[in-house]
């Protein structure tokens, strides 16, 4: 098997190896145990994302936002939230930082910033260096990073574009700060490796761009959730994303989906349900 070490990253016969992710939406409440112990084997035990972990979830209206760059397989912090957790929307992120390792506190995903009135998580996998933005740039976006990443610098742009649309009123079903959300995506893509997870604390959107699956569960006709993470993690049927694909989820159903081509060009769009929808 060929490995190859570069300046920035692992790569795996052509596979960039950098970080893995964890999103729950659910139509109600929910002890996600079972998956968070499966993630937080994925850092650094079974999978090799031993430069820190982070787990945010909805808890009272507003987020829960624990992190440490530390391995979360060797976490007893995380063993014990993963206990403790009930919540109808979780994203976590075990990380795998690229070369020369910067292993803080800052730099551990989820980044959480405030935008539009609302508060904004945001978890990465992949690399994306050219979209740091000059100082003089970055003073007109709605956050500054406050570590060192180009993942936390692309969620300050993404909410940058975002703030513009976000009022704007809506002419497809799906609002406009959604749809400039997955042009941005598409086109952040094209410059490196660029699958996520963001939150609203009403919705869940993630972006596939090439590693990310999701699987339905419906209990009963009522209970809608859905799970989304870079690989399958337990037995169960799990789907791939499409590649470029944003998915938009509120309360555990699938209320639209964006297909964004890698150049510069309009999104198609596929609206399922009315953002407004409860």
């Amino acid at each position: 098997m060929r490995l190859t070490r570069t300046a920035t990253t692992l790569v795996l016969d052509g596979t960039w190896i950098m970080c893995e992710l964890l999103g729950i939406s659910s139509s109600r409440p929910l002890s996600p145990q079972v998956l968070l112990d499966a993630f937080r084997r994925r850092g650094g035990e079974i999978a090799d994302n031993p430069d820190g972990w982070g787990v945010a979830y909805l808890h009272d209206g507003r987020f829960a936002l624990h992190k440490e760059p530390i391995p979360a397989a060797h976490s007893q912090r995380f063993i014990e939230l993963a206990a403790s957790v009930r919540s109808e929307l979780v994203i976590g992120h075990v990380r795998k930082a690229r070369m020369p390792r910067v292993n803080t506190t800052t730099n551990t995903h989820p980044f959480l910033h405030n935008c539009c009135g609302r508060e904004w998580v945001f978890a990465h996998n992949g690399l994306v260096p050219e979209v740091i933005s000059p100082p003089h740039h970055a003073s007109h976006l709605p956050c500054t990073p406050d570590g060192e990443t180009d993942s936390e610098h692309a969620f300050c742009q993404l909410l940058g574009d975002i703030s513009r649309h976000f009022h704007e009123p809506s002419a497809t079903g799906l609002e406009p700060w959604v749809e400039a959300l997955a042009v941005l995506s598409g086109e952040i893509a094209a410059h490196g490796k660029f699958n996520f997870l963001v939150s609203d604390g009403i919705h869940l959107i993630a972006y596939g761009h090439d590693r990310l699956h999701y699987h339905v569960r419906r209990t009963g006709g009522v209970t809608h959730e859905v799970w989304i993470s870079t690989e399958p993690l337990i037995a169960e049927p799990w789907q791939p994303f499409e590649a470029n694909e944003l998915r938009i989820y509120r309360q555990g159903r699938l209320i639209g989906r964006v297909l964004t081509p890698r150049e510069r060009a309009p999104a198609a769009v596929t609206n399922t349900r009315s953002m407004n929808a409860a």
